[in-house]
């Protein structure tokens, strides 16, 4: 690691959430992060000598195969959940974009610096609100695989959703850990985002909507329109029995 790692690892994700940055810098490090189903890699991202930032890098190429999710579509997948994040306003997936890299094309994420020890179960309580957004995003973006450790805390005490690739299939799919809600009512507050988020789908209205549309197929588009639908008229939580939990829990 280079000399001046510690001090990148150290600043709040909010310095570096932009996608032009992710984008123009250049990477300067390529680190294997171990234990990954995929190939994931830590990487440096410099702008000259004046910014420095951490990404997680993942390449296509480095993608395991499965039978239920087109090879080479994850980094698609955990783009378009940022995008989807913040077209619902709720900006808690760290900025993702597509770009090449020393494995070829794939996706790069914000590195989110944070505590490995805390966790959903840890900090559920604290950040019900936060947790709750959480939970209706993995429901409406059909996520497959929302562990209690792709849900992290910054510094700042932002709670934020990461591994984000197994979403947007269009038939039933869901895995979570997040049950602490169900059959429960949902906010208002939620309720009122995503009721406003329906009246942009239908129009594809904003850029992130426009570039969702070319990321999911067609049939991928219309389940997230139908299971909006559901969430709307239901206005409750799922019950458990309704999804999956995925193994192992963190």
């Amino acid at each position: 690691m280079n000399s001046d790692r510690p001090a990148a690892r150290s600043a709040e994700p909010e310095s570096w959430n932009r996608p032009e940055f992710l984008l123009e810098t250049e990477i300067t490090s390529c680190e294997l992060i171990p234990r990954g189903s995929n190939y994931t890699f830590l990487v440096e991202l410099r702008n000259g000598s004046s910014e420095t930032s951490l990404g997680v890098y993942k390449p296509a190429s480095g993608e395991r195969p499965l039978w239920d999710f087109p090879h080479g579509s994850l980094g698609a997948r955990e783009r378009g959940a940022f995008l989807l994040s913040e077209a619902l306003g709720w900006g808690f997936v760290p900025t993702t974009v597509l770009r090449d890299g020393p494995h070829g094309p794939g996706s790069v994420q914000v590195f989110v610096p944070h505590d490995p020890r805390q966790h959903y179960f840890t900090f559920k309580d604290e950040h019900e609100l936060q947790c709750q957004q959480i939970c209706a995003f993995d429901w409406l973006a059909n996520n497959a695989d929302r562990k209690a450790g792709h849900c992290l805390r910054s510094p700042s005490a932002r709670i934020w959703g990461i591994d984000n690739g197994l979403t947007f299939h269009p038939r039933h799919k869901l895995r979570t850990v997040i049950w602490d809600y169900a059959g429960q009512p949902m906010p208002a507050a939620i309720l009122a985002d995503l009721q406003d988020f329906a009246g942009r789908l239908d129009r594809l209205e904003g850029d992130e909507l426009a570039e969702l549309a070319e990321l999911v197929d067609p049939e991928e588009l219309s389940a997230l329109r139908a299971r909006l639908d559901g969430i709307l008229q239901r206005r409750h939580f799922l019950e458990t029995h309704e999804g999956g939990v995925p193994w192992p829990w963190l």
